[in-house]
């Protein structure tokens, strides 16, 4: 080419949850069946949606305005819903037009990371939810810059080392949370969050929150939005239907702006966010309109405190299943439908298996980790070929960790059982190997 076509930070680009679906497909065309651990579709896990909820949405179907556009920063009447909705949380106060919708939370983040200036960074949890830190990083055109979430402490950020990071990084401009989160499915305390906000004020930052599962959790715990926390540092939430609803091939996301007026360049970024969907005309329509009438309804709050309930019912399995194995590091979840499992430091070793009883896909395996790759990742592909379970390695979320995730969401008990109890074994056996 005449001029460099590609830009350097694209090779910055990956998604390890849906690749390793590749490797997974392979087994599954030889006949096998696989057991789904990899990405977080409640749909996929045999989750059922009450029917009053298709009624709503098949009764907007048939109205006639559902096929035409609307307006870009998407309908005026169900941004007013929303924005009700945070200011009654008594924390930052919101307009309509503090909140513009996107196609999805993936359709934001790109959104964010793209307008945001070359040589700026924003600082995120690690492990850390690819989707974002390979956005910021290809921004970047550099690895992911990251702040520690411990796994020895609940997976609750090291505040000392995000402090340090910042003030030693005059290009750090924002500080991501992800509440709760993905992928290790913790909440963060009230007072780790006031915190961060402190150290967001200190060095004159603005905070992206994650919140797509802030309404996620259980077992006694709740997550507090950024907006209860926030006080005037400027910042932006995430949210969307994909997963509370949950409705994720809806693609229906939104942000919120917080204290637009406290900072002139904050303000502009955010108008420059809006412009960004005026040029793409709109976002879908059709859950746009479904929000107030599904969310408002009282039936919603009941329906959401049992499926919480009883992913929570499930974290408690899981952990009396792998929470016994002394080589792991295991975490009992609050929030999300995740588990970060981590393998203790030593324990993975390069020549380790699991026995694979078909040839061929023993074959296949083996070729794959015929290779430099993270010892996670050589149990992950060993973990798919023996017992057909498709996981996501940790090292692949921009972390030096050794592990894997898991999702909570199989709602058939046994098949969650008997999958959580092959993998214990399956652990076991590689580790003896």
């Amino acid at each position: 080419m005449r001029q460099q076509l590609l830009s350097e930070g694209a090779s910055e680009l990956s998604y390890e949850i849906r690749e390793i679906v590749k490797k997974a497909e392979q087994i599954k065309n030889l006949g096998n069946e696989i057991y789904w651990e990899n990405i977080g579709d409640p749909i996929q896990k045999n989750h059922q949606l009450p029917e009053w909820i298709k009624q709503i949405i098949a009764d907007l179907v048939m109205q006639n305005d559902t096929y035409s556009y609307c307006p870009s920063k998407g309908i005026l009447d169900t941004r007013k819903f929303l924005a009700e909705q945070t200011n009654q949380l008594k924390g930052a106060q919101i307009t309509p037009d503090d909140i513009c919708f996107f196609n999805g939370l993936g359709d934001a983040i790109a959104k964010v990371y793209q307008y945001i200036t070359l040589t700026s960074r924003v600082i995120g949890p690690s492990p850390a939810y690819s989707t974002h830190s390979s956005a910021e990083a290809a921004h970047a055109g550099n690895e992911p810059l990251t702040y520690k979430l411990d796994p020895d402490n609940k997976w609750y950020p090291d505040l000392d080392d995000l402090y340090n990071k910042v003030k030693y990084n005059p290009n750090v401009v924002g500080i991501l949370i992800i509440n709760p989160d993905n992928p290790t499915g913790m909440v963060y305390p009230y007072e780790t969050l006031k915190r961060i906000v402190e150290i967001a004020k200190e060095f004159k930052l603005f905070l992206i929150c994650d919140e797509i599962y802030i309404n996620i959790t259980y077992n006694g715990v709740r997550a507090y939005s950024l907006a209860e926390v926030i006080d005037d540092v400027p910042g932006i939430s995430m949210k969307g239907i994909s997963k509370e609803l949950p409705w994720p091939g809806a693609r229906c996301g939104w942000m919120e702006y917080y204290n637009r007026d406290k900072d002139p360049d904050f303000n502009r970024f955010c108008q420059a966010l809006d412009n960004a969907k005026m040029i793409e005309v709109c976002s879908t329509k059709l859950p746009q309109l479904a929000i107030p009438k599904i969310l408002g309804d009282p039936r919603f709050k009941t329906y959401r405190e049992e499926t919480n309930r009883n992913i929570g019912k499930r974290s408690k399995m899981i952990a009396d299943i792998l929470g016994t194995v002394p080589e792991l590091t295991f975490n009992e979840t609050f929030g999300a439908f995740y588990n970060t499992i981590i393998f203790r430091e030593g324990t993975l070793k390069p020549r380790q298996k699991m026995n694979i009883a078909d040839s061929r896909i023993r074959t296949m395996v083996e070729q794959w980790v015929d290779q430099d790759i993270p010892y996670d990742k050589r149990f992950v592909y060993y973990l798919l070929g023996a017992k057909g379970i498709c996981v996501v390695p940790i090292s692949s979320f921009c972390s030096e960790l050794q592990g894997f995730r898991v999702t909570l969401l199989e709602e058939n008990e046994e098949t969650l059982v008997n999958t959580f109890t092959s993998i214990r074994d399956g652990i076991v056996e590689y580790l003896a190997s």
